[in-house]
């Protein structure tokens, strides 16, 4: 049986659903802080199975402990955590207690009951620098002043010192480029905030009219003087997962971590207009009244992931907005 933290999230549920299509058996953990039990009952609409979950906050280790006794449980999968840039300057406290917090205690349950074989999402963003192609063994800067990258370089370091005292530890840790897109059939996917943390959902709030324009950062050295990403299929990182725990069952004592992106970049400024293109309507856009510092390209080399995952995405850009549309729309009406 397999335990997916923060289970009811965008990403936990996405991955929750897969590898029950994979016949596999989830637990799944949320302390539904960014999540609501709606989630749960459309996965288990989709899978036309019960879903065991279990409300707890995984930095409240024995209520964790608990979890890991009533389930045989076998592997873990982190995607619990916040995960916004931007926020993480505005609440620091917050995102060091949350992300530092919950891998220790996460660490600390599977350590007691030996559970051993881990996949870890992290961000492409934990390099902590700008780049086109960042590889795995780019050392990072610990220097770069923002507490979410920090909290996932501290997470990180953390992992890599516990899986020293015991050789029993399988660990990947995928780092992850900025996740989009929905469950095919519009029935699963991010739920869309009032505010959201996220640039698509906003523009798609402008493009169905929930939101009246889009506010835009045109601040760093690029073409059009707008960040440029590297984006990836929510389902491609549900198949990376799989193909990483695969990976695992055929791995002693280890610790990788891989890219999982697209190798191609977009800037912000193009990813409004493929927006607006998919959703047929115009997305206002007013520069910032303020700029903080970016970095200014975030995009990965995962030719790692390929060679040893055997793993690739799929999906394009266009077919990410088309997904998470449906779902947003779906949303809107009610379905």
């Amino acid at each position: 049986m397999i335990l997916v933290t923060g289970g009811l999230g965008f990403l936990g549920s996405h991955i929750a659903l897969s590898l029950m299509a994979q016949g596999q058996e989830v637990i799944l953990v949320d302390n539904l802080a960014n999540a609501s039990l709606q989630t749960l009952e459309r996965l288990e609409y989709i899978s036309g199975m019960y879903v065991p979950f279990v409300k707890v906050d995984v930095r409240n280790t024995p209520a964790l402990n608990k979890v890991f006794e009533q389930y045989s449980i076998d592997a873990v999968i982190h995607t619990a955590g916040f995960k916004s840039l931007e926020e993480s300057r505005l609440k620091p406290l917050e995102y060091y207690n949350d992300n530092v917090s919950c891998m220790m205690s996460l660490l600390r349950s599977m350590q007691r009951t030996g559970v051993r074989r881990f996949v870890h999402l992290s961000s492409a963003a934990v390099y902590g620098k700008s780049g086109t192609a960042l590889a795995e063994d780019e050392f990072f800067n610990f220097s770069y002043d923002n507490p979410y990258i920090k909290s996932q370089q501290m997470i990180e370091e953390i992992i890599r010192d516990t899986i020293k005292t015991d050789n029993e530890w399988k660990v990947a840790i995928l780092r992850l480029s900025n996740v989009v897109g929905a469950f095919e059939h519009g029935v699963l996917g991010e739920n869309v905030a009032p505010l959201p943390k996220n640039i698509v959902p906003l523009a798609l709030q402008v493009a169905a009219m929930q939101r009246d324009s889009l506010e835009l950062y045109k601040n760093v050295e690029t073409q059009d003087k707008t960040v440029e990403r590297s984006f990836i299929h929510v389902l491609d990182v549900c198949e990376a997962v799989f193909a990483s725990l695969y990976w695992l069952n055929h791995q002693d004592h280890c610790c990788e971590s891989f890219n999982i992106g697209h190798e191609h970049l977009t800037s912000i400024e193009a990813l409004i207009k493929v927006i607006s293109e998919v959703t047929h309507a115009p997305i206002e856009t007013h520069d910032a009244s303020y700029t903080y510092d970016e970095l200014a390209q975030l995009g990965v080399d995962i030719s790692k992931a390929e060679q040893i995952l055997n793993w690739k995405p799929k999906r394009n850009l266009e077919k990410m907005i088309e997904d998470e549309w449906r779902f947003y729309q779906n949303t809107l009406k009610g379905q």
